[in-house]
């Protein structure tokens, strides 16, 4: 019997798989290259257009008045130099915000006396200096500020800043510990989804104005943070904190650099005198292809992992390379606490790894002495002496920037106009590929007239 034609068709429709939905695009990455869960925040994109045009520390044309300023925003520099916020902390309270410090002409842009406060959502902050120092104030005189922190923020990335000589921390994600009655809750309320990539944190200073004394310390990743990322950093001089995730923290660790910790390079603690009162939460840290290399400051044995406190830990580590100031290998794991806390290593990344591209262990620190930091293009001296003296196993753990150095001069500005038509607004990246002040791909070493006079090059 022959099938009248609208029966054919229903039975093969009926047969036929249904063909699949459309899936819906992708949100654009924030600029290429951003990693992690807060990739793609939007950060100010399609927002206006504010020109920073002076290096007073506040007042119109100002960065604090830009930040300040509510609404979706993107903030670029036609001006070029050093900001002296007199020891006064710069705090970004309004969300969908980017700074392009990129756009700057050279030499880009240095904020000292200072340190950034994040207490809101997506923002994306790129290319920037950031001196904090103990600025001639007493030991132990109250002068605490962190160079760099997310204060229960969500969403933000933080890519290509030079962090030094951080008072508290150098470069962390805070905020409370237990807003709510849930786990999921106390996570909300605090820092989650923030990305670190490509950053140099560098110098805490151990002996100076926190009231509670030593405190050279990396990066602090507060109680129940989740999503972190630190991707392609570098970490010099720092006591402790290279990075110290703490109770119930989640945190993935892609190819950074740890050189000359002092006591501690990666560590995790929950404290049980913090979280009296609350049910444990264990922490997880996945670690892949990092180095560290100790230095004159390092401890003699220092592992690449401590266990303080007494929350559990699971973690996962794969390619790490930890070794003493001479090639000699160092422990993975160790303890700094006597306590029931246990180390639970899993077979698998605790956190997604899609979307990175890992270095093997071996190709980390050349990659990331020429990529790191706010201007690799153009560093500034602070930059250079840092990372020459990574490279050449040299440096220490200071108390007083003026042990290596001093606050930049605030010098006339360096002008020139941000021109709309070069730069790609959704990514703020230049059309042309090359950045304002852009001559060479990778930085130069600063020379004495002798050096180069030696080496046969011009003055």
């Amino acid at each position: 019997m022959r099938r009248k034609p609208w029966i054919t068709a229903l039975f093969l429709a009926l047969a036929m798989p249904a063909a699949p939905a459309l899936a819906a695009e992708a949100a654009p990455s924030a600029f290429p290259g951003a990693v992690g869960p807060a990739a793609a925040t939007p950060g100010g994109r399609g927002g206006k257009i504010l020109r920073v045009t002076t290096l007073a520390p506040d007042g119109p044309g100002s960065l604090k008045a830009a930040i300040e300023t509510p609404g979706p925003r993107i903030i670029v520099f036609e001006v070029g130099g050093v900001i002296d916020m007199g020891r006064k902390t710069i705090e970004i309270k309004h969300p969908y915000l980017t700074i392009a410090g990129q756009t700057a002409p050279g030499p880009g842009i240095t904020l000292i006396r200072t340190g950034i406060d994040v207490k809101t959502h997506d923002v994306v902050m790129r290319h920037l200096r950031v001196y904090t120092g103990v600025d001639d104030q007493p030991k132990r005189s109250g002068w605490e500020a962190d160079t760099f922190s997310t204060v229960a923020a969500h969403n933000v990335i933080v890519d290509h800043c030079t962090f030094l000589w951080g008072i508290d921390e150098n470069m962390s994600a805070s905020g409370p510990r237990f807003t709510g009655k849930s786990v999921a809750e106390w996570r909300q309320g605090t820092s989650h989804n923030i990305s670190f990539s490509n950053n140099l944190a560098a110098e805490g200073l151990a002996d100076a104005s926190h009231p509670k004394g030593e405190h050279s310390k990396g990066s602090l990743i507060h109680d129940n943070a989740t999503g972190i990322v630190f991707y392609r950093n570098v970490w010099a001089h720092n006591v402790e904190r290279n990075p110290l995730i703490k109770g119930g923290g989640q945190a993935l660790m892609i190819n950074n650099l740890i050189y000359n910790p002092g006591h501690r390079a990666v560590h995790y603690n929950l404290m049980n005198l913090e979280w009296v009162g609350h049910d444990y939460v264990a922490g997880q840290i996945t670690a892949i292809g990092n180095v560290m290399r100790g230095g004159n400051d390092t401890d003699e044995g220092l592992p690449f992992l401590m266990l303080g406190g007494d929350g559990d830990l699971e973690y996962y580590g794969r390619d790490n390379l930890a070794v003493d100031r001479h090639g000699n290998a160092l422990p993975e794991f160790g303890r700094y606490g006597e306590t029931q806390a246990k180390l639970i290593r899993a077979k698998a990344p605790l956190a997604p790894v899609g979307g990175y591209t890992i270095l093997p262990v071996r190709d980390v620190e050349t990659a990331l002495l020429a990529t790191a930091g706010a201007r690799p293009w153009a560093r500034d001296t602070e930059e250079i002496r840092i990372l020459f003296f990574v490279a050449e196993g040299r440096g220490d753990i200071i108390d007083d920037e003026k042990e290596v150095s001093a606050y930049p001069k605030v010098a006339a500005p360096v002008r020139a106009p941000f021109v709309e038509k070069d730069w790609n607004l959704a990514t703020m990246e230049p059309k042309s590929g090359r950045y304002p002040g852009q001559t060479a791909p990778l930085p130069q070493e600063h020379l004495s007239a002798r050096d180069r006079a030696s080496r046969g090059e011009a003055q």
